[in-house]
Formats: C-alpha cells, sequence, structure tokens
C-alpha cells in the first residue's frame, strides 16, 4: 500500500536542508537566475511577453531543480560535501532534457495560468517532480511527464498542498522585496535587481521541495528511493598479498 506524503515533513526537511546548504544552494542559483530577471525585468513592460516571462522562469527552475536533486540524495544518505562546482555541474549529462522539458512545462503552466490561475496549479502538481526523474531515471523528456504524474497520483492534494505552500511563501518573499525596490528606486535596472536577489533566495526552497517529494513518492511506491548518481573513484593500488 502506497503511503502518504507527509505534507509538513516534507517543507520541514527541504527547508532544514536549505539552512545547511544555503552556502552551495544560493551561489549557484545567483549565476543562473541573473538571465531570468533580466528576462522578467523586460518582460514586465508587456503583458504579451509576461508568458515568455514564465516560460523563462520555469525553465531555470526546472534546470536548477535538476542540480539540488543529486545533492539532497547525498544528505539523505549522510553526505554533506558537496561544493559550489559539484551543485553547478551535477546534472550536466542531461541539461538539454532538462531544458526540453522546462520549455513544455513553461509553456503548459503559463497557459494554465492564463485561464485562470487554477489549471496551473493543477499543471505544476502532477509535474512536480519531472527534473528529479530526468536526472535520476534517466528517461526522456515526454516520458519524464508521464513518471510524474504517476509518482503523484495517490498522493495528488497532498503535493498539491505543498505547491500551494510553496507558491504562497515565495509570493510573500518577492512582494516584500518587490515594495522595497518600489521604495528605494523605482527604476527598472532596481526592479531586475531586486527580482534577482527574490529569484535566487527563493528558487532553492521550490528545488529542494520538489527533490524531498520525488523522493518521499519513489520510496512510497517502490520501497526505497534510489541513490543519487555518484562520480567514479580511484580504487587506488590492489592490496599486496
Amino acid at each position: 500500500m502506497d503511503r502518504k506524503l507527509d505534507v509538513g515533513g516534507t517543507l520541514s526537511q527541504a527547508f532544514s536542508i536549505y539552512g545547511s546548504q544555503a552556502g552551495v544552494l544560493i551561489p549557484v542559483a545567483l549565476g543562473l537566475f541573473l538571465i531570468v530577471a533580466i528576462v522578467n525585468g523586460i518582460a514586465a513592460e508587456s503583458l504579451v511577453l509576461l508568458p515568455i516571462g514564465l516560460a523563462v522562469s520555469i525553465i531555470a527552475g526546472t534546470l536548477y531543480a535538476g542540480m539540488v536533486v543529486t545533492l539532497v540524495g547525498d544528505v539523505q544518505d549522510g553526505k554533506r560535501d558537496f561544493s559550489v562546482g559539484d551543485l553547478a555541474s551535477s546534472a550536466s549529462h542531461v541539461i538539454l532534457p532538462l531544458i526540453g522539458a522546462g520549455l513544455l512545462a513553461g509553456i503548459g503552466i503559463g497557459i494554465g495560468f492564463l485561464l485562470l490561475v487554477v489549471p496551473g496549479l493543477i499543471l505544476m502538481t502532477i509535474w512536480a517532480v519531472i527534473a528529479p526523474v530526468i536526472v535520476l531515471e534517466r528517461v526522456g523528456v515526454l516520458r519524464s511527464f508521464g513518471r510524474s504524474r504517476e509518482l503523484v497520483r495517490d498522493n495528488g492534494w497532498r503535493v498539491f498542498g505543498v505547491i500551494v505552500s510553496v507558491v504562497i511563501i515565495v509570493f510573500v518573499v518577492r512582494a516584500i522585496l518587490g515594495a522595497i525596490a518600489v521604495g528605494i528606486d523605482d527604476s527598472t535596472v532596481a526592479r531586475i535587481v531586486f527580482d534577482w536577489i527574490g529569484s535566487s533566495l527563493t528558487a532553492p526552497i521550490s528545488a529542494l521541495v520538489a527533490a524531498v517529494i520525488y523522493f518521499q513518492l519513489k520510496g512510497a511506491k517502490d520501497g526505497g528511493a534510489p541513490a543519487a548518481p555518484a562520480a567514479p573513484t580511484d580504487p587506488g593500488p590492489a592490496p599486496a598479498v
């Protein structure tokens, strides 16, 4: 029988890992989401361009989530030796599939949000773990959507609750930073800088939650979470006989 996802436990574990690994998570996010902030700053000037900004954000978020899932696997295994370089390169073998999946998800979710928001949240729920699936199960872009939905099935409302909680947290943080930006300097450059900071601080939350959800759902359905792929190590010289 499938175990049910622990909503509170998922959020608690994600924030615990964030606190212990912030020195690795935030620098990589700063590098990745600078481009996103610039695109969003330009897109904010026109309603027509807003879906493009949302799509770029989701692509970057998917790529970042793919990087983070290996770190979460290592932390759960008791290893905490990830560096910034390790995190940045951890998904290098699946960059194109992650970008492709992020693009498709961005288009679908963007259209869903234009249709009264709720359809977008539903798609975010059933596609919550496409990045971890691509990285750890090495499936193709299209298959990752079906696999994510398969894992989420029977826990849909609980995953939905986690997703909505994360959306609210991210919205509040970004709204506060946006208000500060307007109060200091209501210029496009100021908005881009504060959007960059906000994205970099909140992206780890979404990515960590996706990874924790994946490991919990995988363990519930298959009886155990998969180990994160490890880099080959040097076996050293053979022992003398």
